[in-house]
């Protein structure tokens, strides 16, 4: 039987060092700001992905190939999150001054990036799921899908540090980026 160490009452000074640093989470309207923001940055990306295939692929109408056209931008999606989220910002993130960091504090790996991307797909494929076996118009479905969003971004609320739930799932925060003084 090994004795245990005397309490002096006095906080252990290593404690700090193995302890996970405290990071202050954005607003949730700061990040669904920050959500909407990358959406219309991505249009560009879009349009660039969307040229590139189309020229290469030698595409002559929009809807021909377009389960070619949508797994493209699914690799051109997962590239862009992957590495800027490896650096800790998209360019939304910086203008909203949000960080993607681990659990740790520390900036992405590319694997958890990666694996932070494929979670991030439940903000939108739950109702597209839902709705593919129905006859729905596009007005309903993009009705679902932003019901959806922003019952999923309230759900952030019920987890006990505000983080949105893939974020959780994946081992990564959001976190607050001040201003430097």
């Amino acid at each position: 039987m090994t004795p245990e160490p005397e309490s002096t009452g006095l906080p252990d000074p290593l404690a700090a060092l193995h302890a996970p640093p405290f990071f202050v989470t954005p607003s949730l309207t700061r990040r669904m700001a920050c959500w909407l923001y990358e959406g219309m940055l991505l249009f560009g990306v879009v349009f660039i992905a969307g040229y590139l295939f189309g020229t290469l692929s030698q595409t002559k109408h929009a809807l021909h190939n377009r389960i070619g056209l949508q797994a493209f931008l699914f690799l051109v999606f997962a590239i862009y999150f992957t590495w800027l989220w490896a650096k800790g910002q998209t360019l939304a993130m910086k203008t909203w001054r949000i960080q993607v960091l681990d659990l740790n504090g520390l900036a992405l790996t590319q694997a958890r990036a990666l694996y932070r991307y494929l979670l991030s797909w439940v903000w939108l494929l739950p109702p597209l799921v839902f709705t593919a076996p129905f006859s729905l118009s596009p007005v309903k479905i993009s009705l679902l899908v932003v019901a959806w969003v922003v019952f999923w971004a309230l759900l952030s609320r019920f987890q006990s540090r505000g983080q949105y739930w893939h974020d959780v799932w994946a081992g990564t925060q959001l976190v607050d980026v001040q201003r430097p003084s």
